[in-house]
């Protein structure tokens, strides 16, 4: 989207039939929340037969878990502490541009997945939203510093000072938390931030070798 990552004044006239961008992340936010409830209510119904289908590590199977793992809970109570930072973090992540959110979501999504397939306990299952929340955090601490773009790290730091606690969360405190999980969501948002800044930095090259050069006196 350019240097800074922020609308310019033509994509901020939304068409008249439109929706204003914040808008559009707002309830694509809510959609997706509301559809992780749905899922859980049918794992309730079901016997809890859905989260069996999370990450199984280095097995055939379990591969599917990384696309399905993230919209599934153990609990209500698993699923509602993540509700509130799935709300925040996801709508901080789409608000700048939604279909660069949507390919950092992409990009978390995957790593994070993939990552707790390679490296995870043999036996065990992944599954919660936590993934998507610990790479959103990240992400949205990341991109300003590397698009350097003042409001963007201004964002970051005010988010890393409310959800940077978070983040102990890497580490292997409980066998009942997927430390994994949580660890590779969190580099899949470092990359997708560091990916997705690479036309600033090309811009910035462009910038450096089309500027005159200085003459001291």
């Amino acid at each position: 989207m350019g240097v800074n990552d922020l609308p310019t004044p033509r994509e901020r006239a939304e068409p008249a039939t439109g929706r204003p961008r914040w808008q559009r992340a707002a309830l694509i936010t809510l959609a997706f929340t509301v559809a992780l409830y749905v899922i859980e209510a049918v794992d309730t119904v079901s016997g809890d037969s859905l989260q069996r289908s999370g990450v199984a590590p280095r097995t055939v199977d379990g591969l599917w878990g990384v696309l399905f793992a993230p919209v599934l809970h153990s609990t209500w109570g698993h699923l509602f502490a993540n509700t509130v930072p799935v709300l925040v973090l996801g709508f901080l992540v789409l608000l700048p541009g939604i279909g660069r959110g949507l390919t950092a979501t992409a990009v978390v999504w995957i790593v994070g997945g993939l990552g707790t397939w390679l490296t995870a306990g043999a036996h065990t299952n992944h599954i919660g939203a936590s993934v998507l929340v610990f790479g959103w955090l990240t992400y949205v601490v990341a991109r300003g510093f590397f698009l350097r773009d003042f409001v963007q790290i201004l964002i970051g730091v005010v988010v890393f000072v409310l959800y940077g606690g978070l983040l102990w969360g890497v580490f292997p405190t409980s066998p009942l938390v997927s430390w994994q999980g949580h660890l590779f969501g969190a580099l899949g948002g470092v990359l997708a931030a560091w990916a997705l800044a690479s036309d600033a930095r090309r811009d910035r090259r462009t910038e450096r070798r089309g500027r005159p050069p200085e003459l001291r006196g």
